[in-house]
């Protein structure tokens, strides 16, 4: 049975810093894991991503203040968030993508963690 269990959000004021974290387990192999976030009314965007063989993508929003270092020795995936501003406010969900044949395969999602940046 796959699990993606996240931890780490919370109430933060603009500028301050937080960490979420997320262990997946009961994949066979993976091919990248990330954070996907999402707010009421809008679609789930992707955040930050990393693939197995060292590839990161960033949203452009995030770019400079978002940092994301994935163990996948571990299956674990950390994204350190600096500078939070109230845009960031919204559900964070891990994400893992199983590798199929060298490429991205099933894609699994954790429960979400909400992340809540206000003045």
């Amino acid at each position: 049975q796959v699990q993606l269990v996240e931890s780490g959000g919370g109430l933060v004021q603009p500028g301050e810093s937080l960490r979420v974290s997320c262990t997946a387990s009961g994949i066979f192999r993976l091919y990248s894991m990330g954070w996907h976030r999402q707010v009421p009314g809008k679609e789930r965007e992707l955040v930050a991503r990393m693939e197995t063989g060292g590839a990161t993508r960033y949203a452009d929003p995030v770019k400079g203040r978002f940092t994301i270092t994935a163990d996948f020795a571990k299956d674990t995936v950390d994204l350190q968030m600096n500078r939070l501003k109230p845009e960031d406010t919204a559900v964070y969900y891990c994400h893992a993508q199983e590798a199929v044949d060298g490429l991205g395969g099933l894609d699994y999602w954790g429960k979400g963690t909400l992340v809540t940046v206000f003045s």
